[in-house]
């Protein structure tokens, strides 16, 4: 059954899809109208990928540090020692990404 409809859609797919348009057609503007500055095929660079991943790195921190800091009281000393553990080894983290200057902005 998957393969039957995996198949089924990727002929739909095919049979609705506009036919292709010339070069001049996807050198087009999109949306804004602002002519494009750089050749919109070349890849990101690396730096906005450290980026993205220190920033999702230090929201889960926040994520784990909320429900920790509501019921801090019931977990006592115990827990309190693992989150400053957890904290410790993302802050070793940020030090490290920071000594390899991957937070400088070029």
């Amino acid at each position: 059954m998957v393969v039957g409809f995996v198949a089924t859609t990727l002929v739909l797919a095919r049979l609705i899809a506009p036919s292709r348009r010339g070069a001049k057609v996807k050198r087009a503007n999109y949306e804004t109208g602002e002519m494009t500055v750089t050749d919109p095929w070349r890849p990101f660079p690396v730096r906005y990928y450290v980026f993205a991943l220190l920033f999702l790195i230090f929201d889960v921190e926040a994520a784990f540090l909320y429900p920790w800091a509501v019921i801090y009281r019931d977990l006592g000393l115990y827990g309190f020692v693992e989150m400053i553990i957890f904290v410790l080894i993302l802050g070793v983290g940020l030090a490290y990404a920071w000594k390899k200057g991957a937070l400088k902005w070029v």
